[in-house]
């Protein structure tokens, strides 16, 4: 079970991130995505969600990412929370044009692993 909102900026990711936190998502199901790699550890920083690591991704993946371009990378990310290929590659599009994603996801994540 998932969610996906898309946000223009850090103030609107909040109010959507409390709103989540009031229908019983934790801050441990909530992951926040940007195109900016420096942009995304900031808000996942200020918001204190989580960060895709190698759990949700899988070793193989995320070794994979190492090559692949930073779209590759999100939508990989992506999928490791629970989207499929297809809201993948629409949830990617919308980072293009410099919004931010957030999904939370339910699907048995294990956060204690450590982040790419």
């Amino acid at each position: 079970m998932y969610k996906v909102h898309t946000v223009e900026n850090v103030v609107e990711a909040k109010k959507e991130i409390e709103m989540l936190t009031s229908q019983g998502y934790t801050k441990d199901d909530i992951f926040v995505f940007a195109h900016d790699k420096n942009r995304s550890q900031h808000i996942t920083d200020g918001t204190d969600t989580e960060s895709v690591g190698l759990k949700e991704q899988g070793v193989f993946d995320a070794i994979g990412n190492l090559f692949q371009k930073r779209g590759d990378e999100l939508r990989s990310k992506m999928k490791a929370v629970g989207l499929n290929q297809a809201e993948a590659d629409t949830y990617e599009e919308e980072l293009d044009k410099g919004k931010l994603v957030i999904v939370a996801s339910k699907h048995g994540v294990d956060h204690n692993q450590g982040v790419l």
